[in-house]
């Protein structure tokens, strides 16, 4: 069996109503053919939508048939012990032109429950945002289910939301029962549970090319809601050139951010998992194995570094700037 290799996949590019053009004028993805490109889905394990490889002897594989012959080897043997062949992470870069609908993911107990899936806990590094650009992220009150549907129904909802100022570098954090949404002149990545499962509280008064309006999931979103209020929904870091610094920390992923200009030894060997570069600016070169054998993620390029190497040289060609995901 020929060795792994860190991967490459070919992005799978989503039109969306309330997309616009920046993954192609800031994350280099201008062979997107589509008008409204909302989405670029870097490494999905969704059934229909499994990521393929772009390059090297594996290319045109997808990641589900990697799994059933590498498994632990690429993915780390304990997530293959509770994943199987299910690539546990969903990677995204989303570009939102309008504002999306106010929407909520339900948890791992309810999930399963209802759909035979996982729940939704995902986060959000914005990348770029527009002057006075804003995002939805929970509660601006202690609230409860009766005084939230009422606002539903006078049609007030905003009154209780909590609204965000972003710019560059911001985080968010988004636990499974949060209500939040992408605001407009918003480009971040997500990084998210394998699950497409959304419950879709409010779309504007929104309607469709066809004049229809999106549906709506009331019902099912009132058990999935966490009513609580919390003081900062922004997760708050300290940028150290050179080190990698930990974002955000929970049983689903972790998330580190690296600003490099000098070589990076990053030593893996504490987890058994893979790790997940993401490229938001600039050029690195990764060096995987002792026979000086590399890589080179760009700007707008993601890739996914099998569980068997656990000490990576991340060499950057320019400043650059990269989020690193795993599983610990």
């Amino acid at each position: 069996m020929n060795k792994l290799y860190p991967l490459k996949f070919k992005p799978i590019l989503k039109d969306k109503i309330w997309g616009g053009s920046k993954l192609k004028l800031f994350l280099n993805k201008d062979y997107s053919p589509l008008p409204n490109c909302g989405e670029s889905w870097e490494i999905s394990g969704v059934e229909g939508n499994i990521s393929i490889v772009s390059d090297g002897f594996l290319k045109g594989n997808n990641l589900q048939e990697l799994i059933e012959v590498y498994m632990g080897d690429l993915v780390g043997d304990k997530i293959y012990e509770n994943f199987g062949t299910e690539f546990p992470l969903l990677i995204k870069f989303i570009d939102a032109n309008d504002i999306l609908s106010i929407q909520v993911h339900p948890d791992n107990e309810l999930s399963r429950k209802r759909h035979q899936a996982y729940g939704k806990t995902e986060m959000w590094y914005i990348i770029q945002a527009d002057e006075n650009a804003e995002l939805i992220s929970g509660f601006n009150k202690k609230t409860n289910k009766e005084e939230y549907i009422e606002n539903l129904e006078k049609n007030t909802l905003k009154s209780i939301l909590n609204f965000e100022k972003v710019k560059s570098g911001n985080v968010f954090f988004i636990p499974a029962g949060r209500v939040h949404a992408i605001g407009p002149g918003i480009l971040l990545a997500e990084i998210q549970q394998t699950s497409d499962i959304t419950y879709r509280i409010y779309d504007w008064n929104r309607k469709d090319a066809n004049g229809k309006s999106r549906k709506l999931h009331t019902e099912l979103a009132l058990d999935a809601i966490d009513f609580d209020f919390h003081k900062n929904y922004r997760t708050q870091y300290n940028l150290t050139k050179n080190i990698s610094t930990k974002l955000v920390a929970c049983n689903y992923f972790t998330t580190n951010i690296l600003n490099i200009d000098n070589k990076l030894n990053r030593d893996l060997n504490g987890i058994d998992s893979f790790t997940i570069y993401m490229c938001l600016e600039g050029e690195v070169k990764l060096k995987y194995d002792e026979n000086e054998e590399s890589a080179v993620i760009n700007k707008g390029e993601t890739i996914l570094v099998p569980a068997i190497y656990s000490n990576i040289d991340l060499m950057p060609v320019e400043t650059s700037k990269l989020l690193e995901i795993y599983i610990d």
